[in-house]
């Protein structure tokens, strides 16, 4: 009897620690166009980049032509301080402490340099000066919309931007302070403004029945409106994230409903409702409210309108892929059909703050996401003067203009610009004329609005000891999560395994999801771990020895959630 006891137990024992089954992984059609590992192949250091563009682009005794790039702003408008703006694109004659009473500057640039400057370590609040509360006077009070804009006054709306006209940028730079709030959560004043928008946010929704077939919401009169500017439903999917992060803040159950309103408004769109940069982060959400809030959101469809290109109002909006004269460009975010495509550098950095993330949610599309990455890490690098050949440039005669931190706004198959029709492409060049036609210089073209959010790849991407192989950082953008261990992607894009070194500091438990078992126990200091050719892992690092519970789907080491969704 004593031995059939001890038979039983040992064969629970076994059961328990068995492997679970593997996560079946999903495609996403565009990736299937990617290479596994394209070229020509470099991945340069985004983290030392963001720090530099944090070092000289925030420089007030920077010398040159067209620097430094900050002035002061004492218009005080919406709050008693003066703050620093920051230049859109370099030479921008709308902007600077001359023009327009200093006042014109953009949310989209100054939050982006400060949540990327803070991604990568910085404190911006403990600078030369507090930039993180500076950021405060974009909370258009005084206009009485009561959330973040653009700009920080109606006064220079029209210069551009998109300030009240164009929801996307009324919504997005609520997304952005979102995520800094998080950073600063003991911020002076950070807290009713959170509040403030959420509840903006949450009466909008409220008031929109799960229709947002509009161009923009006038959060002053709090209605939607209709204008030529095309229809924004995807706007959603920015109410949703802000939402959700302010119910993960406050604990208010009404944020939760209506993060979950939003998100079931953006699923009912019949047709691919993505117009600029949102929709990612209602795939994200989509993930996470599935595994955390017990729904079921299409994540698939949110995936494949991020990527398609496939919007009828904003044509051809998505993921570009191509090889364009020898250079694999797959990865870059813009329009896929602009002059053959578009890629911009601001909208291929923020695609990877929602999706590296959401595979901690949902790891069936980590060798997809992986492979994504990959391909966008390489192809960022040509925005970028030092690393896109002269020949592929608009004025790499002005290259130094740069200091080495500034890239060009995007890349295109074919030039708009009748003087640079002759380059091959890809072309790497910008805008910045076309704002001011006559007026703003060719230098308009790098685009420090884009760079400025460089840190968001220098926050997720490291190198490991094998060529091609990224290590890829899922806690790094993942806001107001729980509590986690230190997880992380890895997408091998050769045709057979390879092997890679994780260093750990103590003993630990490695945990992968996409198998959905323990690889290593009680192990510490170098570990290889081999990944399958052309497939992803996901690693978490538990604490070694502690027990393993099981709540429906989840498997917990000491109430932290190590995987969402076992088999």
């Amino acid at each position: 009897m004593k031995h059939l006891i001890l038979f039983s137990l040992l064969l629970l024992l076994a059961c328990k620690e068995s492997p679970k089954k593997a996560m079946p992984q999903q495609n996403l059609a565009r990736v299937d166009g990617m290479p596994n590992l394209p070229q020509p192949f470099e991945i340069i250091d985004y983290h030392q980049l963001a720090l530099r563009f944090d070092s000289i682009a925030y420089d007030p005794n920077a010398t040159g032509e067209y620097w430094p790039l900050v002035w002061l702003d004492s218009s005080q408008k919406n709050y008693p301080q003066t703050v620093v703006g920051l230049y859109t694109a370099i030479g921008d004659v709308r902007q600077g402490p001359a023009n327009n009473k200093g006042m014109f500057h953009e949310a989209l640039a100054s939050m982006g340099a400060i949540l990327g400057a803070s991604l990568v370590g910085i404190d911006k609040s403990h600078q030369r000066f507090n930039y993180v509360s500076m950021l405060k006077n974009y909370f258009n009070k005084d206009i009485g919309w009561n959330i973040m804009m653009n700009n920080t006054c109606p006064e220079v709306a029209l210069l551009g931007g998109g300030y009240g006209r164009d929801w996307w940028y009324d919504v997005f730079p609520n997304v952005l302070f979102y995520a800094i709030y998080d950073k600063y959560p003991n911020e002076p004043g950070f807290d009713s403004i959170a509040r403030s928008i959420a509840d903006k946010f949450y009466l909008a929704d409220s008031l929109l029945h799960g229709d947002y077939n509009f161009s923009y919401f006038d959060y002053g009169k709090m209605r939607p409106m209709k204008t030529q500017i095309c229809a924004q439903p995807d706007a959603a999917a920015g109410h949703a994230w802000v939402l959700y992060a302010a119910y993960k803040k406050f604990g208010d159950q009404k944020y939760l409903t209506g993060a979950i309103s939003a998100l079931t408004a953006l699923q009912s769109q019949p047709l691919n409702p993505t117009y600029e940069l949102l929709m990612p982060f209602g795939a994200y959400l989509a993930a996470r409210i599935n595994v955390e809030q017990g729904k079921d959101f299409s994540v698939n469809k949110m995936l494949g309108w991020s990527f398609d290109g496939t919007p009828l109002c904003r044509e051809g909006w998505g993921v570009l892929t191509g090889n364009w004269n020898g250079m694999d460009i797959s990865g870059v975010v813009g329009s896929t059909v602009d002059h053959g495509g578009y890629g911009f550098l601001m909208n291929t950095y923020d695609f990877a703050w929602p999706l590296i993330p959401m595979v901690r949610y949902d790891q069936s599309y980590a060798t997809a996401i992986g492979k994504w990455m990959l391909n966008a890490a390489n192809a960022a690098r040509f925005f970028y003067p030092e690393h896109m050949p002269d020949d592929h440039e608009a004025i790499p005669q002005l290259a130094s203009i740069t200091k080495g931190v500034i890239g060009y706004e995007g890349i295109i198959r074919t030039s708009g610009f009748e003087k640079y029709a002759h380059i091959k492409g890809p072309v790497a060049q910008g805008d910045g004329p076309n704002w001011v036609p006559g007026k703003n210089p060719e230098v308009s073209q790098f685009s420090v609005y884009g760079s400025a959010h460089v840190g968001i790849f220098g926050s997720i991407i490291r190198p490991t000891d094998v060529p091609g192989i990224l290590q890829l950082n899922l806690l790094a953008t993942d806001f107001y999560r729980d509590k986690a261990y230190p997880s992380f992607l890895y997408y091998n894009p050769h045709p057979e395994s390879k092997e890679i070194t994780l260093s750990l500091d103590e003993r630990s438990d490695l945990y992968n999801t996409t198998t959905g078992s323990f690889i290593a126990r009680k192990v510490s200091g170098d570990q290889k771990i081999i990944i399958p050719p052309q497939q992803a892992a996901v690693i978490v690092i538990v604490p070694s020895g502690k027990k393993v519970v099981y709540e429906g789907n989840k498997m917990l080491v000491e109430n932290i959630v190590v995987d969402y969704n076992v088999q």
